[in-house]
């Protein structure tokens, strides 16, 4: 029943496309049909790519899952450097980052089975991942801390740190591809679809969320005056949260499964893609736009990704799945949310 709303609920994108060409809606109308629009296509970006894994193998397909999975995120603050948002970009990264360790890992520890075993060995690391790329930003949010944070020094700055964490990402990826090029592959399922179809399904995907992204982000500036919210955070909030949309589903279906393994395995890495991936790129291609992106986060962002780091890294440590913990997380991303509304715009 799910899986045929998500398909039907496809039909949103085209109906914004027409609505926003035809129809002339109002900014604000035109941001909620956006953001909803996204969340079947960040399902179906999800979906492509767990097709194409089953005929690539574990190693590409991990490869696959990385670059695609998070395109929403990355073709929305792409779209935002456009419009010269930089408090906007980010805080839909730093969001991103905070919403999946504390909500999708959370949300997913309560919808799985109780006091389940998961894979310490490989959790850690990841969550350890993020923290490096927290400690990494500490110099561009040092020098933003006075001044105005997107100045041309920042952004220089900047560079190394996005390279740095660029690399490290890219290390890990090349391990995890040397150790899986040697595993013998197994034949897609039956129910797999063909290789050409997913990777034209997830080109289709891409091109149509980049058509929203661009309304999403051209239409929020009008929605948050209307509702009377911060850019910050509506960006890191809800702009996040939509942006990982297929990440908050495919853990939360897969938890309840009682796969709880691969779900906690699903939140946390897309954290650490986000951070070490997501984050770097956006910078690094912002140098071809007029305003290029400094990373100069606020001290409320870095605080409430080390915050999160922490926490997780704590739960993870016992190496079990337990409900208690994921509610804990869940309240915790709640008083978060709180902190940035109070917080309003830098």
């Amino acid at each position: 029943m799910g899986r045929r709303i998500l398909w039907g609920s496809l039909l949103l994108a085209p109906a914004t496309a027409v609505a926003d060409l035809a129809l002339h809606p109002g900014k604000v109308t035109l941001f909620v049909l956006s953001a909803v629009s996204l969340v079947p296509l960040a399902w179906l970006i999800g979906e492509s790519t767990e097709h194409a894994a089953e005929h690539t193998g574990a190693g590409i397909g991990g490869f696959l899952n990385a670059s695609f999975g998070n395109a929403p995120e990355l073709i929305i603050a792409l779209f935002a450097v456009g419009d010269n948002l930089p408090e906007v970009v980010r805080g839909s990264l730093s969001g991103s980052v905070i919403s999946n360790l504390l909500l999708v890992y959370g949300v997913t520890q309560m919808a799985g089975p109780d006091d389940i075993p998961i894979d310490r060995r490989s959790l850690l690391p990841q969550v350890g991942l993020v923290g490096v790329a927290v400690l990494a930003l500490i110099a561009p949010a040092v020098l933003g801390s006075s001044g105005s944070p997107d100045r041309h020094g920042i952004v220089l700055a900047s560079i190394p740190v996005a390279v740095v964490l660029l690399l490290v990402y890219l290390g890990v990826v090349g391990r995890n591809l040397r150790r899986h090029h040697r595993t013998q592959r197994d034949d897609p399922s039956e129910s797999a679809w063909s290789l050409s179809t997913a990777l034209g399904t997830l080109a289709v995907a891409t091109v149509a969320t980049a058509f929203v992204s661009e309304l999403l982000v051209h239409s929020l500036d009008a929605f948050a005056r209307a509702v009377g919210l911060s850019e910050f955070f509506i960006a890191a909030v809800i702009v996040a949260i939509v942006g990982n949309a297929a990440e908050h589903g495919g853990a939360v279906v897969i938890a309840r499964s009682g796969n709880m393994p691969l779900a906690t395995e699903i939140a946390i890495s897309s954290s650490a893609q986000v951070a070490l991936l997501v984050v770097p790129v956006v910078m690094l291609l912002s140098l071809l736009f007029a305003h290029p992106l400094a990373l100069a986060f606020r001290w409320i962002e870095l605080a409430a990704m080390a915050g999160s780091v922490l926490l997780v890294g704590a739960m993870v440590a016992d190496a079990r799945s337990r409900r208690w913990e994921g509610a804990l997380l869940a309240a915790a991303y709640a008083g978060v949310v709180l902190w940035f509304l109070l917080a309003g715009n830098r």
